[in-house]
């Protein structure tokens, strides 16, 4: 009856959408870099911190207000200690190894054994509590015990908590730790030097040196000298001291020099991920960005019309070549080959809208990135570049929203050039911008006082625009010079020409509002 009870409870909360997603919305907050409102959350947490800290020095020479020592006793550690509770919670789950067990012993015709389960997720949450961070966040929470105001000192725990918070801390610490081996092997040459040393001035000069009554005195003379401090409160007085002491202050500057060149060379080989990741990291943190991949002459021409793009963006180049020109360019860019999923996986999917423009030099290239970019979200927009017109019905069963030929509309311009000069002149000005007039498309979506409107409906002339046609939201075709009795509905984009001060008042008149 018991197993059954506990089941139900875990088949419950296992199909729950309302737990599955109050869940994940505290997982974000806690532990997912790429949630586009943790920044908050980890902002608030510092302030706490510093709070804490401050209150802490202050208090030593001067009284506090009691509201100011029970904010800091009660409120702030109520929330520290919501936060430990909440980590502890979504660090893993019982129903979902109950349900996994039952469902594993269902196939194969096995005996139910539910105590397999809690064993897994109790070991996963001690796991968690013995963890250095929990363990902190466990300290952090003691201060609160007034019977015992000596823990007050555990304030300062509170500091070490900037290592979750603060992304360049722990930067530097995984940096660090990548040169484990290192620096572990150092330690242990470290110890042994000292240690050496101080047995061998305490054997030298314990008799004959009244600064050095104890090996602990010997060894703290040697620690403060290999790390070339030198207190000058304990001075080796005889000749066999003092050839100790220059074997180990010359051994001192060798151990500093051997720590420096390796975390130079930790962070001269961790820099530009670093700064990729900075990047990556400043561009989630936006609800519309751009990836373009490839640096080549159409992604230059593309960025030249700078002042024209309002995205923020990002450039992804496999080549190291073209990386360093980019950087030298000023642009955004970082070394990863887009065709790999994990890499284009890095941004923020499932908070932003992403347009992915595929301008590759390799048309095989740009399907890969297609597909990749698909099988993350079908929500991204991919414009790609294609070298023909026979790839573009391949690019289409790709996936991709738009293909460019920018072969073919080179040839036309071409032509236009050569056959007519004038519509040559007129194309021209208006796709660079070089004519008072533009053109400039208008959705629905945002326009809602257009929806229902019949065409005829519309004073375009009134407002000294020119309507070209429009695009119907459901069959995504453009229609040119449509009928005037055709309906607008939610979803069709107007394409109008007209000076941009009239296109802007007639956005303004149809209701230019944002739907998120």
């Amino acid at each position: 009856m018991f197993i059954k009870y506990i089941l139900k409870i875990a088949f419950f909360l296992h199909r729950s959408k309302r737990y599955k997603d109050t869940k994940k919305l505290f997982y974000n907050f806690l532990q997912n870099p790429d949630f586009i409102y943790k920044r908050y959350f980890d902002s608030f947490m510092i302030f706490l911190i510093l709070i804490s800290v401050v209150i802490l020095v202050y208090e030593v020479k001067n009284p506090v207000p009691i509201w100011v020592d029970d904010f800091d006793v009660y409120a702030v550690t109520a929330i520290f200690s919501l936060e430990y509770i909440l980590r502890f919670w979504v660090y893993n789950d019982l129903h979902t190894e109950i349900v996994k067990e039952y469902e594993e012993a269902k196939f194969l015709k096995k005996s139910f054994k539910p105590w397999l389960p809690f064993k897994r997720t109790i070991k996963g949450k001690l796991a968690y509590m013995l963890s250095p961070s929990a363990i902190v966040d466990l300290l952090a929470i003691l201060p609160a015990y007034r019977p015992l105001r000596v823990l007050r000192i555990f304030v300062l725990f509170r500091v070490f908590k900037l290592l979750r918070y603060t992304k360049s801390i722990h930067q530097f610490v995984e940096v660090l730790a990548t040169k484990r081996f290192e620096l572990m092997t150092l330690l242990f040459l470290l110890v042994f030097i000292v240690s050496t040393a101080g047995i061998a001035i305490y054997v030298f000069e314990e008799r004959t040196n009244p600064n050095i009554n104890s090996l602990f005195d010997a060894m703290y003379w040697a620690l403060i000298t290999i790390s070339s401090v030198g207190y000058g409160d304990i001075s080796p007085i005889t000749s066999a001291g003092r050839v100790v002491s220059m074997i180990i202050i010359i051994s001192g500057i060798a151990m500093i020099s051997f720590v420096t060149s390796i975390i130079v060379s930790a962070f001269s080989e961790k820099l530009s991920e670093l700064k990729e990741n900075r990047i990556v990291e400043r561009i989630n943190k936006n609800k519309d960005f751009i990836i373009i991949c490839g640096y080549g002459q159409m992604t230059r021409m593309f960025l030249k019309n700078n002042s024209l793009l309002s995205y923020e963006y990002v450039i992804i180049e496999e080549d190291t070549k073209r990386v360093e020109i980019g950087i030298k360019e000023g642009y955004n860019i970082i070394n990863e080959d887009a065709s790999r999923h994990d890499v284009i996986a890095k941004f923020n999917i499932d908070y932003s809208n992403i347009t992915l423009l595929a301008l590759t030099g390799s048309d095989v290239n740009n399907i890969y990135i297609t597909l990749n970019a698909k099988a993350l979200s079908k929500n991204i927009k991919v414009i790609a570049r294609a070298s023909d017109e026979k790839m573009e019905k391949k690019f289409k069963l790709a996936g991709v929203d738009h293909v460019v030929l920018p072969s073919m509309v080179a040839n036309r311009m071409l032509l236009f050039a050569i056959t007519q000069p004038a519509m040559y002149r007129a194309i021209y000005s208006m796709l660079t911008g070089q004519n008072l007039s533009q053109l400039d498309e208008i959705s629905t979506i945002t326009h809602y006082k257009l929806v229902g409107k019949k065409i005829e409906e519309i004073d375009f002339k009134r407002h000294k625009l020119l309507f070209i046609g429009f695009q119907c939201g459901r069959k995504e075709e453009f229609v040119f010079n449509p009928p005037k009795k055709i309906d607008i509905r939610v979803g069709d984009i107007l394409l109008v020409m007209g000076h941009k001060v009239s296109i802007e008042y007639f956005k303004q008149q149809y209701g230019e509002i944002f739907y998120g």
